[in-house]
């Protein structure tokens, strides 16, 4: 999904990092942006809520759309709404690439499944929210190995910034990685307040 706003700024806005280029950016500057940005505010119930749904939404690409149909799934699901959510947001190709160190960033990961560059199971998808199961298979396509992103990413070169989280295996060598379990929400290394996202969309 493309976004004109500055992503720096949009890390700023939000407080958190969304890329790794933006890190030197927000260190420096550590405050919402604009002339105001280094007044304290005091914040309503209202507003710490839409944050934190906008920090999940950001962290993941997607649209408010896309949210909101993940969240009305996590809400017919057994067990804790909140977890359910980033569970099933997890599980979206386009984050199961990045997490597996093919991509540095979201952004790239969502470009390199739109181009076609993935296969799951065998057959080739281009659709970045297409959810994965427990036991599915992801690999490089045989054509795109030679591609410098992906022989960078068999390098090790994306998988530096932090450890693999437990409910996936990778291969990056052989540039292929497994979801092994659906993934808990203890496990999975995005930064919100998933009860607070639960409380906006059930006001």
């Amino acid at each position: 999904m493309n976004r004109p706003r500055p992503k720096a700024k949009r890390s700023r806005a939000l407080g958190i990092a969304l890329t790794p280029k933006c890190v030197k950016y927000f260190e420096r500057r550590p405050f919402p942006p604009g002339q105001h940005g280094r007044r304290r505010r005091s914040e309503s119930d209202y507003s710490r809520r839409l944050l934190e749904k906008q920090r999940l939404r950001e962290q993941y690409n997607i649209r408010e759309a896309q949210m909101k149909r993940a969240f009305a799934e996590a809400v017919r699901r057994d067990g804790k709404t909140g977890d359910n959510l980033v569970s099933l947001l997890e599980r979206r190709l386009d984050a199961f690439v990045l997490r597996a160190g093919f991509a540095r960033t979201i952004y790239q990961s969502r470009q390199q499944v739109v181009h076609r560059h993935f296969l799951v199971n065998g057959r080739r998808v281009d659709k970045p929210s297409y959810r994965l199961k427990p036991g599915d298979v992801v690999q490089v396509a045989p054509g795109s190995r030679d591609k410098t992103p992906f022989q960078l990413a068999a390098a090790g070169a994306w998988a530096g910034s932090g450890p693999l989280p437990g409910y996936l295996e990778a291969k990056l060598p052989e540039l292929k990685a497994r979801l092994i379990a659906e993934p808990p929400r203890a496990q999975v290394p995005v930064v919100c307040d998933e009860q607070l996202v639960v409380e906006f969309y059930s006001r």
